[in-house]
């Protein structure tokens, strides 16, 4: 499925302290950034106790923003990066974004590559 914008959005979870790693992992193969939401797992895997106190552990959710043409080669990076391949130490998931607003940056290089276009608001 495509879309107008030709961008994806990966969307990684993993336990806490890894999203460091997954976010070099994705800049490496061609993300140009992401950003970082805290969460915590509540799947059957996912309650630990201490002392008869549940436990809930906390994630990292990384929501990566990408061009369609890079998706695979990024998400393959942070497949390595984050080990998802090993049971237990995430997942990813890829959407197809429909609209975007708010990435000034996209413009700046069409912009760039022909010097009559109009410029984008800062």
């Amino acid at each position: 499925m495509s879309n107008d914008y030709g961008n994806e959005l990966i969307i990684t979870i993993v336990k806490r302290g890894w999203s460091e790693p997954v976010l070099a992992a994705a800049r490496g193969a061609g993300a140009e950034g992401g950003t970082i939401l805290l969460g915590r797992g509540t799947g059957i895997h996912e309650v630990k106790t201490l002392l008869g106190i549940a436990i809930e552990p906390e994630k990292e959710i990384i929501l990566t923003v990408v061009a369609a043409d890079r998706t695979d080669t990024v998400l393959d990076a942070i497949v390595a990066a984050a080990e998802l391949d090993q049971p237990g130490m995430g997942l990813a998931f890829v959407l197809p974004i429909r609209r975007i607003t708010g990435q000034v940056h996209m413009f700046r290089k069409d912009e760039a590559e022909s010097p009559g276009a109009p410029r984008a608001p800062v």
